[in-house]
């Protein structure tokens, strides 16, 4: 894949949206993500959609499946702008149940399957959902009733939510039989593209989460910008072993097969060992991973003996690539096209991505401003700096949200004219090539999950042994960073520093998801440092 056939982009205009937004937007688009789906089908219908653990369905079976879900929440009474939470990993019944909700104007609320009670009963109850749909395995986590505040919960394991069970020709049928083709959607009135179509919650710098409002007009342009910046095609094979409850799983690898037809390949989660068995038996082609998950690969002693020569897009972002980690696959596999990208949950996935053939040449950079993009990088009083100075980049374009649900506050402190206000110190030199420095807000990276110190601050805060808390990364080799916790406690905690640890651990793994959780503390009786101004010195506190 050449540089000029990734930038051969249909044409592009001026549009007003959200009220007060002016953005260059694709003028020829779908409206929504059932659209994609209808012209998917139209165009795509017998391919491969989705594979998973020895079974596959066709494009037109996906949408047969996703009537049959969509009139079953349709009789549950789930309509036009209902929120239904989906706490559902790796699996077809994630695809499946989002499209369904898709198809009747509803918005999907992903969690995690690594969240606990709390953080789940509390996404529920901010959004107003009205439903969950869950994996049996998950029962255990689900809130009690009363934390849940009304909304029903309905297993994806159950028959009335598994059309894959049907045979394709049963499937076909039933659709026939009630006079509608697999494909058609139900009635009632079209999404409009504004509308919000998933709200994805991310961690907030006041310990609570806040919920992203990704408009279908947000994620049509973000499966676009992949779709023409890594030329997707249908001919596509995809491996998500990221989350799909993650902005990038959903967006980059579920909506982005969508848009152009490819297939995509299912894995339950990612083990180097099982991710490269998978890569190979499917001709996988295209996928996104953090740099330690290839690292994790390289590391595989028979690494060689895999054939993935059909790998042509290795897609990375979260943290930096090691040149050692480059030129091994460069090495091992040279057909094998590194394309590092940023963005965030705001800015519905890619805000830039390496143009294909240059990541060697640019190993500093996460690439340039996607097709529709206007990334300006600003100073403490709100001026743009110059080319190759360094200051806050602002991203501006289709593809950053309208604003957090029900938060007008965090609302107005990140979004300034249409610009979300990222908190990442970077720079933009002469030839449009983004470098990310540093973060303004205090967040740990661990191998691309981000972590906000003081939500774990928050939760150690509330148990009766701890003084106080802080939360900092420490440096690792291969996730980037660990989150480390240096506690000041009670006397007589501090007196058994190893069981008050194991306490602090299980207070934390009942109340955060377990990427969150304190791999190392640092236990004591003395108060954390300060300055003179009475400001908690985190800097003296990180592990070298």
């Amino acid at each position: 894949m050449s540089d000029s056939q990734a930038r051969a982009l249909p044409a592009m205009r001026r549009e007003a949206h959200f009220g007060d937004r002016v953005v260059r937007c694709f003028a020829m688009r779908p409206a929504g993500i059932d659209q994609m789906l209808h012209e998917t089908v139209a165009r795509h219908g017998a391919r491969d959609a989705l594979v998973f653990e020895g079974r596959s369905w066709s494009w037109r079976e996906l949408a047969a499946g996703v009537d049959r879900i969509a009139a079953g929440l349709q009789a549950e009474g789930i309509g036009r702008g209902d929120r239904v939470g989906m706490l559902i990993g790796n699996r077809p019944e994630f695809v499946f149940s989002l499209l369904a909700i898709q198809r009747l104007g509803a918005i999907a609320v992903p969690i995690s399957i690594r969240e606990q009670a709390p953080g789940i009963a509390y996404m529920l109850g901010h959004c107003g959902a009205v439903l969950l749909l869950h994996e049996d395995e998950l029962t255990d986590r689900l809130p009690p009733p009363d934390a849940l505040a009304g909304v029903r919960c309905c297993s994806v394991d159950g028959d009335a939510w598994r059309p894959w069970r049907e045979s394709p020709a049963s499937s076909a049928a039933s659709a026939a039989s009630s006079g509608q083709p697999p494909h058609a959607p139900l009635p009632g009135d079209p999404t409009a593209e504004e509308d919000t179509a998933v709200i994805l919650y991310t961690s907030g710098t006041t310990g609570r989460p806040k919920g992203a409002m990704l408009s279908h007009f947000n994620i049509v342009h973000s499966a676009m910008h992949y779709e023409h910046c890594m030329a997707l095609t249908c001919a596509d094979r995809s491996v998500i072993a990221v989350p799909a409850s993650h902005v990038t799983g959903l967006v980059a690898m579920i909506v982005a097969m969508l848009r152009v037809g490819g297939a995509l390949v299912i894995a339950r989660s990612f083990k180097a060992r099982a991710f490269l068995e998978l890569a190979a038996a499917q001709r996988i082609s295209h996928t996104i991973l953090v740099p330690a998950m290839y690292q994790l690969c390289l590391l595989e002693p028979d690494f060689a003996a895999f054939d993935l020569g059909a790998w042509r897009i290795g897609a990375y972002g979260g943290a930096p690539m090691p040149r050692a980690t480059i030129e091994a696959l460069a090495e091992r596999l040279p057909r094998l096209t590194l394309m590092n990208a940023y963005g965030a949950t705001e800015t519905t996935s890619p805000a830039t991505i390496m143009p294909p053939g240059l990541q060697a040449d640019h190993l500093a950079s996460v690439g340039r401003p996607v097709p529709a993009a206007d990334i300006r990088v600003m100073d403490d009083a709100g001026c743009e700096v110059a080319a190759g100075d360094t200051g806050e980049l602002w991203i501006g374009g289709p593809m950053v949200v309208r604003g957090y649900w029900d938060d007008r506050p965090a609302t107005a402190a990140a979004f300034t004219g249409g610009y979300w206000r990222s908190g990442d110190i970077g720079s933009i030199d002469a030839d449009g090539f983004v470098q990310v420095f540093d973060r303004k807000k205090d967040m740990i990276n661990r191998g691309g999950y981000k972590i906000y110190s003081v939500e774990v601050e928050n939760v150690l805060a509330g148990c009766d042994e701890v003084l106080e808390a802080a939360v900092v990364g420490r440096p690792c080799p291969v996730l980037g960073e660990r989150v480390h916790a240096v506690v000041a406690v009670t006397p007589q905690a501090a007196a058994a520093p190893s069981a008050c640890e194991a306490r602090l651990r299980a207070w934390c793994a009942e109340r955060l998801a377990d990427y969150k959780v304190p791999e190392s503390w640092v236990i004591q009786a003395e108060p954390l440092p300060r300055n003179a101004n009475g400001k908690l010195m985190k800097r003296s506190l990180r592990p070298t």
